[in-house]
């Protein structure tokens, strides 16, 4: 199993080519006349197109705004010529779900295939023999070999002793026998094992919500930076709470945790104790979204929004200097002595 020029190249999954309708991983390479050529990370790396007119469902105004090299994302997968190689894709028809799901997917894919990696060229062998006879079956076996990687922490032998492979001998009689040993060495199970729980973490969720809060009466930024106090007074050690102005009157409340039902928990809190202390000082708070669980792309998107809504109410601000101050200016709960910026 061992070569002294280790193959360190190969695909994540035992299918050489994606299914048609599936949403896959890809970084751009170029941009040509027609379209983008891409690469498909989980798939070693092999080629892709998506035509300009699989870019957006609007008219395209500007392709760079759309797609650019480098940039990894989430497509639609449309044909798969496995003959000739072509493979067409899709941008404009991936949803919202496919692409939380493909980021899911492919962050644990790339956790498991960087393990893998690291275990081949650290023990000198191919990395397509060791998913052949351990990476691949226990995608089979558990849907994706991460899940069996955070089984591996606490309790490997009983994952990776049942993994078995067939190797050819010849027998007294000098008949060929085909004989059934472990799938894994005992100093390549070592190293697999050690690299699993040293890389398998637990990754902490962010929990986030958005929130309206006003509060129109004398010193009422004051009672709108009291109010965030004790938002942020509801958080734990586990769950800390961070509440951050985005545009008068919008916050957002956000937290990390290890356990998504508890940070849930901790920002519903967050928010009661935040209504009660505005409330008391005849303010109002309204829920925009309630706490939810974000991932990468959603994050990415929501801060891109709220960026946005900042600077429109940068330019709003400028219209008017004589303006009346509400009490809800760019309030910044760590600094007690700033409370509205000019």
């Amino acid at each position: 199993m061992a070569t002294s020029t280790p193959n360190l190249e190969c695909r994540m999954y035992e299918a050489r080519y994606p299914e048609v309708d599936q949403a896959v991983m890809i970084q751009v390479k170029d941009i040509a006349d027609m379209g983008a050529y891409v690469s498909l990370l989980e798939y070693n790396n092999i080629e892709g197109m998506i035509l300009f007119s699989e870019l957006s469902r609007r008219r395209i105004r500007s392709v760079s705004s759309l797609i650019r090299v480098g940039r990894q994302e989430p497509v639609m997968v449309l044909r798969v010529d496995k003959e000739k190689g072509y493979i067409d894709l899709s941008k404009r028809r991936v949803s919202e779900e496919d692409i939380q799901a493909c980021e899911e997917r492919y962050n644990k894919s790339k956790l498991v295939h960087s393990i893998m990696r690291h275990v081949a060229e650290t023990m000198q062998m191919d990395l397509e023999d060791l998913y052949i006879h351990v990476g691949w079956p226990l995608y089979r076996k558990y849907g994706h070999a991460f899940e069996a990687f955070k089984l591996i922490v606490t309790d490997p032998d009983s994952i990776l002793d049942s993994l078995t492979r067939e190797v050819k001998e010849i027998g007294p009689d000098g008949q060929e026998l085909t004989k059934t040993i472990p799938a894994l060495s005992e100093d390549v199970k070592d190293a697999l094992v050690k690299n699993i729980r040293r890389r398998m973490t637990p990754q902490p969720l962010k929990i986030s919500a958005d929130v309206e809060m006003k509060c129109f009466q004398f010193d009422g930024v004051l009672h709108i930076k009291e109010a965030m106090r004790k938002a942020e007074a509801a958080g734990n050690a586990d769950c800390p709470v961070k509440i951050k102005l985005v545009a008068p009157p919008l916050y957002v409340l956000t937290t990390q945790t290890l356990n998504k039902e508890q940070g849930i928990s901790v920002l519903n809190a967050a928010i009661k104790a935040c209504t009660e202390a505005i409330e008391s000082k005849k303010g109002k708070l309204g829920v925009k979204e309630a706490p939810r669980a974000v991932s990468e792309h959603e994050d990415k998107r929501h801060l891109e929004q709220f960026t946005k809504l900042a600077l429109d109410n940068e330019e709003v601000d400028g219209d008017d200097e004589d303006e009346e101050d509400t009490g809800m200016g760019e309030i910044d709960v760590e600094n007690a002595n700033v409370g509205i910026t000019e």
